[in-house]
């Protein structure tokens, strides 16, 4: 994910950072979290939909529209509701990589990018669970949108989600 050196640190804290995508269009989040459980568990909740809407800050108001049950596999299509700052959006994406329990990959089919990457891996490391997050995306307003709100909101978003996955498996 990263060259020698410049790898995240994947505590139980976690770790992100944004900079400019590796093919110099758009934007790249990752981030790195260690978490104290097995891997399979770890996905399991990971691929259960609707943990999003606990993993994600309230401020958005996000919630699941596609109905329950939902199984995910390679090509199925979610649909979403949330807000962004006091704006109602519709979000829908595909999961386009299935591979349990090492990854997924979900991408957005339309919503508030330009377009949206999100792979999540999962490798077991000693004693639990090595999460990475790695978004590729694109904003309409580009550098200056993504300076002025994006980059910032995302920050707050995956942050709440890191803490939220520590409180949920602070314990093995």
């Amino acid at each position: 994910m990263n060259a020698p050196g410049n790898a995240l640190r994947a505590t139980m804290d976690g770790e992100i950072r944004i900079q400019r995508a590796p093919s110099g269009r758009g934007f790249r989040l990752e981030g790195a979290q260690w978490l104290p459980c097995p891997r399979e568990r770890v996905f399991e909740f990971f691929s259960d939909v609707f943990q999003l809407e606990t993993i994600t800050p309230p401020w958005l108001r996000f919630s699941v529209l596609t109905p329950p049950p939902v199984h995910l596999q390679l090509g199925t299509k979610l649909d979403y509701r949330l807000r962004v700052h006091g704006v109602p959006l519709r979000w829908q994406s595909y999961i386009s990589q299935w591979d349990p329990p090492h990854r997924f990959a979900d991408e957005q089919l339309r919503g508030p990018y330009w377009s949206w990457h999100h792979q999540h891996e999962f490798e077991t490391v000693e004693n639990g669970t090595l999460c990475r997050d790695l978004v590729d995306y694109r904003v309409f307003g580009g550098a200056l949108i993504n300076s002025l709100f994006v980059r910032r909101d995302l920050l707050g978003i995956f942050q709440f989600r890191q803490r939220k996955l520590r409180e949920l498996f602070g314990q093995a």
